[in-house]
């Protein structure tokens, strides 16, 4: 009987650390957004509101620069259980030398990037034990470092914005040894990912390969397995009222937070029961060869299109390796639009 209970503790403490994402954020989010109006017009704490303020404006370029990296967070026991959940895990085909620079390219991006997150933000799956001397800055958006205390939180973990001051920062500005992730499909790329697919939205970002030619850095092709099925999305048919609210509250989401809001659903709190939580599928990040990248301060169409076209080579060789251990059939194609 203690067996079976220290089983569903351990299957407990990984489900709790996978709902913990939507309470902190919402509880952290809400603290400074609700309580700094709150104090300012209706409470005598109003000087602790526009100290919070003042700080938030003299702080601001912070997570655009340096950030607040924290190691002590990044390998906490709550990420081990995260990643144990799936499980996650990270494979090197090639080392990083420190004395470069890299872009980490990421696909797919999933509904939620898991892999990416669990991978890059946190050490769960030993990052700086398989590349040692690489520092890694996964890259979101930016609105997130607009919000106090989220912000603390998401720097810690050595997250920075995905924006080309930001990231130019990390390339150019803190030697070498450091690697940006960078998941380029974004929102557009999430609406596309469902268990069996393997598609991505890459043609028309080619933005990640003209930074690396402004700064030298080494492009890195990754493909992260198992993301695509850890939810199942729902596309309403045309025609009906639901794929209507669908479409509109997409469009909503874009134009107002540059988020594509996906519909989807995954188990619930009992295994085969119906939820929000992700199956417990196992998510692996290939990390491939590096792509040595000439530096230049003006590159033009030409020579972005012909450093784009050898990343997509690498790329396609990179899940071509790899498909069949992991899940897909030898004729499954990496379809990028």
């Amino acid at each position: 009987m203690a067996f079976f209970s220290q089983l569903d503790m351990q299957e407990g403490l990984r489900t709790l650390s996978v709902l913990q994402w939507i309470p902190v954020y919402v509880i952290l989010g809400a603290i400074p957004i609700l309580g700094i109006p709150y104090c300012l017009l209706f409470s005598s704490l109003w000087p602790l509101a526009v100290l919070s303020l003042i700080w938030l404006v003299c702080d601001w370029n912070t997570h655009s620069q340096d950030g607040r990296r924290s190691a002590w967070v990044r390998n906490w026991t709550l990420w081990k259980y995260f990643q144990s959940y799936f499980p996650v895990k990270l494979v090197k085909t090639h080392d990083l030398s420190p004395k470069q620079n890299y872009i980490i390219v990421n696909h797919p991006h999933g509904v939620l990037s898991f892999g990416a997150f669990v991978n890059f933000a946190t050490e769960a799956t030993g990052f700086s034990r398989i590349f040692p001397s690489i520092t890694p800055f996964l890259a979101t958006l930016e609105g997130i470092f607009w919000i106090p205390i989220v912000r603390e939180y998401v720097m810690s973990m050595g997250i920075c914005p995905v924006s080309e001051l930001a990231l130019k920062h990390k390339l150019t500005q803190k030697g070498s040894g450091n690697a940006v992730i960078v998941v380029v499909g974004g929102a557009s790329e999430a609406l596309l990912c469902r268990p069996g697919v393997s598609t991505i939205y890459l043609k028309n970002h080619k933005g990640f390969v003209k930074l690396a030619l402004k700064t030298g850095a080494y492009l890195v092709p990754s493909y992260t397995f198992g993301e695509n099925e850890v939810f199942n999305q729902e596309t309403f048919r045309e025609g009906t009222w639901l794929r209507f609210f669908q479409k509109n509250f997409q469009k909503i989401g874009k134009t107002i937070l540059g988020l594509n809001f996906c519909t989807f659903h995954g188990r619930g709190l009992t295994r085969g029961s119906w939820g929000f939580l992700p199956f417990n599928h196992p998510i692996t990040t290939i990390v491939g060869e590096p792509l040595p990248i000439p530096k230049l301060n003006d590159p033009d169409k030409e020579t972005v299109t012909k450093y784009f076209e050898l990343y997509i080579s690498a790329l396609r060789k990179l899940f071509d390796q790899h498909k069949v251990e992991y899940g897909f059939s030898e004729t499954q194609e990496l379809t990028i639009i």
